[in-house]
């Protein structure tokens, strides 16, 4: 069986909508930050006031949040407009992958240069490169509208 552009595009949205999914259930689950924010502060998690802690955890919630929710709204639009061949939806899908991961490549970028710490700012990278390499397989501006 063939793998259509326009089907493998809509595989890649997937598996970048599933991972979003993953980050953001472990930001939302973590009861402390991640070991490169320790790096960053060249504090561990216990020597910070409860009131940072609070802050840092809200935060850390946030941004979880936000994965969880792009990774759930790229996984239905993947399955049924996309699915279907919409357009709107061929084009939504990166741009809310752009929207979203561009903002926290650089945020992560700027953590590496601004800190001691190695934060994992290839991940950002890697689903920015798998949205790009997404749409211009998938290419809806050259086709009409047809299903996967």
């Amino acid at each position: 069986m063939k793998l259509s552009r326009s089907r493998l595009a809509a595989t890649l949205y997937a598996i970048d909508g599933i991972v979003s999914v993953g980050f953001g259930a472990v930001y939302l689950c973590r009861g402390s930050f991640m070991p490169y924010h320790a790096e960053a502060l060249s504090r561990s998690w216990d020597e910070l006031e409860p009131t940072l802690q609070t802050l840092i955890e809200a935060l850390m919630d946030l941004a979880g949040a936000g994965w969880i929710a792009l990774g759930v709204a790229i996984l239905v639009l993947v399955a049924i407009p996309v699915r279907r061949g919409e357009r709107w939806a061929r084009t939504l899908v990166p741009v809310l992958l752009l929207l979203f991961y561009v903002p926290t490549l650089l945020a992560t970028l700027a953590v590496l240069r601004a800190t001691p710490a190695t934060p994992p700012w290839y991940g950002n990278a890697v689903a920015l490169l798998v949205a790009v390499v997404a749409f211009v397989l998938d290419a809806p501006w050259r086709r009409t509208s047809r299903p996967l």
